[in-house]
């Protein structure tokens, strides 16, 4: 079975946009958005991922963090979400015992950021035997100001070695065609 993985669609990644941020894929919400509501029309499992700081203070709740979901990932009933403090969504969470215990072997991941979160993600992801497609224009990237990196670039290098070794690469396009 297939799944969509929303990672990290939360409004502080909002904010580094309206804060001028140099970033790619501003259209990723609208694109997640359609990916989500297509999913959900073919009964296919959408799976919520947020990140939250390690304090201890802010693990009352995921929407207590500091960082609530954007509109576009918000949860519709039964949706599962996982709660991450680390860059990939496995490593400090039970989605891979979940993702087996659902019979879930192919993700199509989107979200933010490119060259973190998803980058970590999609690694580990396919490390453990998942098969992972990254949905190019439903991602978030931005910059490396203290590497003077711009978003594109980081973007651009990232999805090459993704697509190298660890996941097929596709626009929201193909994927809302099948």
């Amino acid at each position: 079975m297939k799944a969509l993985v929303i990672i990290d669609m939360q409004m502080e990644m909002q904010h580094r946009i309206e804060g001028g941020r140099d970033h790619v894929n501003s259209d990723a919400p609208a694109r997640i958005a359609e990916l989500s509501d297509f999913f959900r029309r073919k009964g296919l499992p959408v799976i919520h991922v947020r990140h939250r700081d390690e304090n201890p203070a802010s693990q009352l709740h995921p929407d207590a963090i500091g960082y609530p979901p954007m509109p576009c990932a918000e949860a519709v009933e039964h949706e599962p979400v996982f709660v991450k403090t680390t860059s990939s969504s496995f490593a400090s969470t039970d989605l891979a015992t979940y993702l087996r215990s659902e019979g879930i072997v192919e993700l199509v991941v989107t979200g933010a950021v490119a060259g973190f979160c998803v980058n970590s993600t999609v690694r580990a992801g396919a490390d453990l035997g998942f098969n992972m497609t990254v949905v190019r224009d439903a991602v978030i990237g931005f910059d490396l100001p203290a590497a003077k990196l711009s978003a594109r670039t980081c973007f651009e290098v990232t999805m090459a070695h993704l697509e190298a070794d660890f996941a097929r690469i596709v626009d929201a396009s193909s994927v809302l065609a099948e």
